[in-house]
Parts: C-alpha cells; sequence; structure tokens
C-alpha cells in the first residue's frame, strides 16, 4: 500500500497539522509520498524530507497553485493518484474544500475527520457532536480521508545523525481551470499563535457582552503566549471574526491549556475542544454545562476575575 498526504501550507511554513496527518498515514503504511503544492514553496518541500515516515515529496510549484484554489489542486491530485491506495489531507478548511472535489473525480466516498485507525479500510470518526464514534469501513480502491490533527500526536524530525534519504520530485503538471479565479483576500494578522497550533487558548463567549471586552482575554493570552479563541454565541452576534470560532462548526483544538471564559458550553462548542489537555472554566452560573468537562472551575464575575488575572500573571 502507498499513502498520498497533501501538504497544507501557507507557501513559507508547513501547517502543524500536516505532521499529524503524516502520523496518522505511518499507522497504515510506511511507504508515504506527500504532496507540496504551491508558489515558491520550496522551504516547505525541503522541511518534509526531514519528517519522519516521508518517503518522497512531490513538489508542483507554479503560480496556479500559489492560493490553493480547490479546482485546481483537486484536478492535480486526481491526475497523479492511480498509484495510490489512499490519499489523505488534515480536515482543516482546506482539506474540507478540496478533498470532496478529489472523492467525486474519482467516484469514491469520502470519509471525513477520522480519530482512529483500525486497519488499513476501518475506521472511527465522531458523529452527532462527538456524543457517538462511528466505526466505517471502506471498500472503495481508493480511500479518500481528512484526518483530525488533534487526535494523532505529530511526526517527528528524523534523527539529526542520520542522513534523510527522502527525495523532492518535481511535478511538471499544470492545472489551470478557467471557470474559478481568485478576485482578493484577506487574512488577518495576528502576533500570538494560530488557534490550531496554540498550546494556550483563552476563548470567550456570550458573557463577554461586546466586543471591546474581548481585551480582557487578549491580556490574559498575551502574558500566556497564548491565542484567542470564541465560541459561536459570541462570533453570531459580532464581537470578534469567524476565523477565531472553536467548535463544530468552527476550529477543532486540543491545546495544553484551555480557559473557557463566559461560555455556556454548548455541545457544539464542546466538541471542538474538549480534548484539550486541561480545561479551566470561569463562568458566573454554578449550572453550566462547561464545569462538567473543566479540570478546574471558578464560579465568579469574569470582568472581575480577568483583569485579577492578568495582573497576577
Amino acid at each position: 500500500m502507498k499513502i498520498l498526504i497533501i501538504a497544507e501550507h501557507d507557501n513559507k511554513t508547513l501547517k502543524s497539522a500536516t505532521l499529524s496527518a503524516i502520523s496518522a498515514a505511518s499507522q497504515i503504511s510506511d511507504n508515504i509520498d506527500v504532496l507540496v503544492a504551491g508558489f515558491d514553496c520550496q522551504a516547505v518541500a525541503e522541511k518534509l524530507t526531514k519528517i519522519s515516515h516521508v518517503s518522497k515529496v512531490l513538489c508542483a510549484d507554479h503560480s496556479t497553485y500559489e492560493h490553493h484554489l480547490a479546482e485546481n489542486i483537486s484536478q492535480l491530485v486526481t491526475d497523479i493518484s492511480n498509484n495510490y491506495s489512499h490519499i489523505m489531507a488534515c480536515a482543516t478548511a482546506s482539506g474540507k474544500n478540496f478533498m470532496p472535489r478529489v472523492a467525486a473525480l474519482l467516484d469514491v466516498a469520502q470519509i471525513s475527520d477520522i480519530i482512529h485507525i483500525e486497519s488499513a479500510d476501518i475506521f472511527s470518526r465522531p458523529v452527532y457532536a462527538g456524543n457517538a464514534i462511528a466505526k466505517i469501513k471502506s471498500l472503495d480502491p481508493i480511500k479518500v480521508i481528512t484526518v483530525r490533527a488533534t487526535a494523532f500526536d505529530a511526526a517527528t524530525l528524523v534523527n539529526s545523525d542520520d542522513s534523510s534519504n527522502t527525495v523532492i520530485e518535481p511535478l511538471g503538471l499544470i492545472i489551470e481551470n478557467d471557470q474559478t479565479t481568485l478576485v482578493s483576500e484577506q487574512l488577518c494578522q495576528s502576533d500570538r499563535p494560530e488557534l490550531t497550533d496554540a498550546n494556550v487558548i483563552v476563548s470567550g463567549g456570550r458573557g463577554m457582552a461586546n466586543s471591546e471586552n474581548f481585551s480582557l482575554l487578549e491580556a490574559v493570552a498575551d502574558k500566556l503566549n497564548g491565542a484567542v479563541g470564541a465560541s459561536r454565541a459570541a462570533v453570531d452576534a459580532g464581537y470578534v471574526a469567524n476565523d477565531m470560532q472553536v467548535g463544530q462548526t468552527g476550529k477543532i483544538v486540543a491545546p495544553d491549556l484551555y480557559i473557557a471564559v463566559g461560555i455556556s458550553g454548548a455541545i457544539q462548542h464542546l466538541a471542538g475542544m474538549k480534548d484539550s489537555k486541561i480545561i479551566v472554566a470561569i463562568n458566573k452560573d454554578e449550572d453550566a454545562p462547561i464545569f462538567q468537562v473543566a479540570d478546574y472551575g471558578l464560579v465568579a464575575d469574569l470582568f472581575d476575575v480577568l483583569p485579577e488575572l492578568a495582573a497576577k500573571l
């Protein structure tokens, strides 16, 4: 069996979720190729040669792949899919964008958001917001799979004393879709870590009352070198941008420390953060569901607690 993994990156930096996908794939086979599609992305390809379990790096370096349009990436993956039994990517916004297209082009079913691998054709994934786990057996000749990064440890660097035998193979395939073009993009810039990479996350919910009060969370997050997140209720209320949402319809995270402030603990939010190593809840409602999953809980007014916490750190 041979596995193809599509790397997630920004043309300069490899996203850590890719390392988890590689680790998951290694439970099936040691014959793993990684596709890097982008523009001026040689640095990403070179880093992958130093990651354990990677046999070969396929590098499609062309301007048509610069913005990772799903129409182009999915066709590229399909064109090189013949030699692979499994095609895997991260269950992130990017992976969820192009992998269903890959599955449709190959006329197979996609297996989404897996958290456990039992064998080469049996996988487990959460359903009903994580309240049940479905075990799925695929009979398709090519398995198209997205991996929940928080469920697998990241693949590590190869021993620095060992010389890597991983080669970079340039791909000359250029896929240009004339039906879709990128008009513009607006990216949020922040000095804080990304939510999916942060070791510490401080999240706020509807209890924050307004967008200005999120500065209280930022003060704590900055002291802890952490990221700031939010519940869907806070996002829907317009307090913060959508890319800060943690939960079933947002980002799935599992940091070392998750501080939930003014978050009641709806099941959809818990589905996105309940695998965190340590959960701290701050809420003035002692009956809030968030306390059922919290390792530490503080029943108090967040507007009293946050300034004091920031001052003590």
